[in-house]
């Protein structure tokens, strides 16, 4: 049986981490950018989740002619209007710790009662033979008061997921990939592939 081998585009060690625990379990070979020869990442100028997952798989797919998947995502806090939305990795300049961007939010977020917020997750899939796919879903989540947990990247230690009663980072792999936005988004692609394959 041929090796099934799926490009994530992206440079994110946490990212990829979770989609080779993910996809790896069903026999599929996980690579990443810096698995392929010259890649330049393309400059993401979407206004949505979807758009810049699409440009950045599509960009693989363009330079190697090869099926590759990426996943947007990022933090929307409703009483910052939906913000960092799409430049929750760039925002504060993206070589900040998020250390720093977690603890800018919680002192934003001094005196403000809604603290209501979700992790966003799309995932393309681009190929030499087919249109672009996306699949996108969500976790609801609170900002948390203070940070806990030492599992997980980025926002993690901030987001705090109400139904468990813990942060994000608080959480075990198998917990956070089963009701994480890109575990739900995961899932639907590992739908599509397992339809697409029989």
């Amino acid at each position: 049986m041929a090796e099934k081998i799926i490009v994530v585009a992206s440079t994110n060690e946490g990212k990829i981490r979770e989609f080779r625990e993910m996809l790896e379990p069903d026999g599929y070979t996980v690579k990443c950018l810096k698995d392929l020869p010259d890649y330049e990442e393309p400059e993401e100028n979407g206004t949505t989740f979807a758009e810049n997952a699409v440009i950045k798989a599509e960009s693989v797919t363009k330079k190697y002619n090869i099926e590759a998947i990426s996943d947007d995502s990022g933090l929307e806090i409703d009483a910052f209007d939906r913000q960092p939305g799409v430049h929750s990795a760039r925002w504060l300049g993206h070589d900040t710790p998020y250390e720093i961007k977690n603890r800018t939010i919680l002192e934003k977020m001094e005196g403000i009662t809604d603290r209501t917020c979700r992790y966003v997750c799309a995932i393309a899939v681009t190929g030499p033979d087919h249109e672009p796919v996306v699949f996108e879903d969500t976790a609801e989540c609170t900002i948390a008061y203070e940070p806990a947990g030492t599992n997980g990247f980025g926002y993690d230690p901030i987001m705090y997921y109400p139904p468990a009663g813990k942060t994000m980072a608080e959480m075990t792999k198998d917990e956070k990939n089963e009701i994480s936005h890109r575990g739900k988004a995961v899932r639907r692609l590992e739908q599509w592939l397992k339809e697409r394959n029989a």
